[in-house]
């Protein structure tokens, strides 16, 4: 992300958290939790037991959208069984460079692999966001991040840090990682793991109004 000319300065006023009752959060991620509460919202969570093992030749697109609306089902469906009508979200993002999908490091020399990919060049980060309620919908997001050059010392550096080894693509954009990213096209948030424009669309299709706490 650049900025250029001049300088500026804004006062920024955190919204009023609404507790959503009507609404569950199928991902115990406190990221996402954190962005919720960026728009104002604190769902109800739970947690979603799915494979997340990628069908052969499954696009990268078709995979995130896939394993979202995968979470929002394994959620919503003994929900519904019950008589219980509340809509879930779920979303899945994924770190994609060269057509292949990087999941969360199983190790040092993992991470490091994927830094190694990555370094020095663009990559895409797909999240799929999925929200069942009357019906289910899905929606895509898709950002583009390069990062700079990564030695092999600052890699071992980060993973001493403890940051990447719970991050898709071995890295935090939000964190620490921030420092490796050169350049940014597309939604921060989405980078993240929940992409907030979108999320606000198909809550809206639910009547669930983010601005409405405002």
């Amino acid at each position: 992300m650049h900025a250029s000319g001049g300088t500026s300065t804004s006062t920024m006023h955190a919204p009023k958290l609404q507790t959503v009752p009507a609404l569950i959060l199928a991902s115990r991620s406190p990221r996402r939790l954190e962005l919720l509460a960026q728009i104002g919202l604190q769902p109800q969570v739970r947690s979603a037991d799915v494979d997340e093992t990628p069908l052969p030749a499954e696009a990268p697109a078709a995979y995130v959208r896939r394993i979202a609306l995968a979470k929002a089902r394994a959620v919503h469906t003994p929900l519904a069984g019950a008589g219980d009508a509340r809509p879930v979200l779920a979303a899945d993002t994924a770190v994609i460079c060269d057509d292949r999908i990087l999941g969360k490091p199983t190790d040092q020399a993992d991470a490091a692999r994927m830094l190694a990919l990555l370094t020095g060049r663009e990559h895409r980060v797909l999240t799929g966001v999925a929200l069942i309620g009357a019906a289910e919908h899905t929606l895509l997001s898709e950002s583009r991040v390069r990062l700079r050059d990564i030695s092999t010392t600052e890699a071992a550096a980060y993973w001493a840090s403890g940051e990447p080894r719970d991050k898709a693509g071995g890295y935090a954009i939000q964190g620490l990682g921030a420092v490796f990213v050169a350049e940014l096209t597309g939604s921060w948030s989405n980078v993240v793991g929940l992409p907030l424009f979108e999320t606000a669309q198909l809550l809206a299709v639910e009547g669930i109004d983010v601005l409405s706490a405002v």
